[in-house]
């Protein structure tokens, strides 16, 4: 989902709110989900909230950023959720689905994640749409799949939450994920 590139022309806006109902919909498939499918959901959710997530930190935050000071500490605050986020999902990786933890953490992230994307589409996408032109906005929209395509696909608690130190750290990681996740695949199929 959060890689391919679209041939639509939908602002940075648009297509994040498309990716949050994607977001949205892989946790209520999660509910249902048992065994094998369960995990390899949880590893598109993964994948997709990584990716999502940097692409925001590379191209949304440091224009919104920019704007004024209550743009600036609205980017603060989600920055911060992202933070925190990604610890949580660290951990929930570590554990796995069937970890019998795994259900009530997968569960409190679950709500904070719905929140922080709420947050972003109530303050963070209005800065943008009120102070940014429609052209530049599509511009931005083709950025973010520029840099999910070169995202990492695991979180990194510890890595960069800066457009600057994405793009000097990221593409790095991202090649390391990549690797990492060819190679759990094929463990898979043994």
């Amino acid at each position: 989902m959060a890689t391919q590139r679209s041939t639509a022309k939908v602002t940075a806006p648009e297509l994040l709110r498309a990716q949050h109902e994607s977001v949205k919909k892989m946790f209520s498939e999660m509910a249902t989900a048992r065994g094998q499918d369960r995990s390899d959901l949880f590893d598109c959710l993964r994948k997709t909230l990584a990716v999502h997530e940097t692409a925001e930190e590379m191209v949304v935050y440091p224009e919104v950023r920019a704007m004024n000071k209550a743009a600036e500490h609205a980017v603060e605050a989600r920055l911060k959720e992202e933070s925190d986020a990604k610890d949580v999902l660290s951990q929930l990786e570590k554990l796995g689905t069937d970890d019998p933890k795994f259900d009530k953490l997968f569960d409190s992230f679950r709500q904070s994640v719905l929140q922080h994307a709420s947050a972003e589409e109530a303050q963070i996408f209005p800065f943008l749409e009120e102070h940014v032109a429609g052209g530049k906005l599509i511009e931005m929209a083709e950025l973010i799949e520029v840099a999910e395509s070169m995202a990492p696909t695991h979180p990194h608690p510890h890595g960069p939450e800066s457009g600057l130190g994405n793009l000097m750290v990221g593409p790095f990681v991202a090649m390391v994920d990549k690797v990492r996740d060819k190679f759990a695949e094929h463990q898979k199929k043994k």
